[in-house]
């Protein structure tokens, strides 16, 4: 565990060294991988609200086929366990306990594809986050239950590591998707 705290410090400090906005291409090659993928006309897709210099996930809703979607942000609930709920772009959000930006609690949903924060990834597609493990016990759960939700984990092309170090909850993405495209 000491290496993926050594390793967290190392890439929150490189994403916040070389940090930069992207504009919405891209997101562009999503469209194609979920209308491959998924072949679903309206799908729930499920976001983070950007913070702590993490790609600025928001520049996907400044693309129509985006819009047309049901999107949906995370709400840390008892037992730090995370669900998803509905949210149009500049609907009112409130602060958690960890300040960071959730939508109002109505409904929890279930997504198609589940867009990840991540801190550093290898080519074995896992990820290194902030070491709570909401996503990696959201994954846990509802992948037994919906092995078609898709996962696709968002980073600079600088933070790909050689092998991270796993454990048995850690969950392996379908893609990443960086400035470089889908890997």
């Amino acid at each position: 565990m000491q290496l993926k705290s050594k390793l967290r410090k190392k890439y929150f400090n490189l994403r916040k060294k070389k940090y930069y906005d992207i504009d919405k291409n891209f997101f562009l090659p999503l469209i194609k991988l979920i209308q491959f993928k998924i072949k679903k006309k309206n799908i729930k897709i499920a976001l983070y609200y950007p913070s702590n210099f993490e790609l600025n996930i928001l520049k996907i809703l400044e693309l129509k086929y985006f819009l047309a979607q049901d999107i949906l942000l995370p709400i840390i609930e008892k037992n730090n366990l995370m669900k998803f709920f509905m949210w149009k772009k500049n609907e009112v959000l409130s602060v958690n306990k960890f300040g960071m930006l959730e939508p109002v609690k109505t409904m929890s949903k279930v997504p198609d594809l589940i867009l990840i924060p991540t801190l550093a990834f290898d080519k074995e597609k896992f990820r290194l986050g902030y070491g709570k493990g909401f996503y990696d016990r959201y994954l846990n759960k509802y992948l037994k239950q919906n092995k078609d939700i898709l996962t696709v984990g968002i980073a600079f092309s600088f933070q790909k590591h050689h092998k991270l170090p796993i454990n048995h909850n850690d969950v392996k993405l379908d893609f990443i998707l960086t400035e470089k495209g889908i890997f």
